[in-house]
């Protein structure tokens, strides 16, 4: 597959994009160019067109796999593996947020649910140590229920909502500017 040069500075900024966010390069460029192609890619022509060692090309796709964010296809007459990626924006979006909710946050979220058990039965542990990491618990529980909510609507709702950004803080008491 031939990139054009927007195409191709896509993927580059992509890549550098994903490296910033703790995903490895290639597969941030993989993901980019599969988001762009338009059609479903083999290995080998993902490989050929990033000029990727096709080692690095399949532990990508297993990566980009248990994220979601592409899916495993087949093409009447060739026996080989097809990519093709989530190309709604919103819907990769939700995939990847899921995906470091369940890799991230929740271990996180158990680990310190335990951790302000221990300072509370803890005499030596200072009462405000105790009530900075409940604090710390409780904001962190009030924001995967917010998440959960979120991702229980609708996309049109949720697509809604983004456009509305701050505005709609308007309909809460003290949320007006005026």
């Amino acid at each position: 597959m031939t990139l054009s040069e927007p195409e191709k500075a896509f993927v580059l900024h992509w890549g550098e994009m994903g490296s910033r966010w703790g995903v490895n390069r290639s597969v941030a460029q993989i993901h980019a160019l599969l988001h762009l192609a338009g059609k479903p890619l083999t290995a080998e022509e993902i490989a050929e067109t990033l000029t990727i060692a096709r080692s690095n090309v399949s532990t990508s796709l297993r990566e980009l796999s248990s994220w979601r964010l592409i899916e495993t296809t087949s093409v009447l007459g060739d026996r080989r593996d097809h990519f093709i990626a989530v190309t709604d924006g919103l819907e990769m979006a939700k995939r990847i947020v899921e995906g470091r909710r369940q890799r991230e946050f929740l271990p996180t979220l158990s680990a310190l649910d335990g951790m302000v058990e221990a300072a509370k039965a803890d005499k030596a542990t200072p009462r405000q140590s105790v009530e900075r990491m409940e604090s710390t618990l409780n904001l962190m529980r009030e924001a995967d229920e917010w998440y959960r909510e979120m991702a229980g609507l609708s996309p049109k709702v949720q697509s809604g909502l983004l456009r509305m950004g701050a505005r709609i803080a308007k309909l809460l008491p003290g949320g007006s500017k005026d």
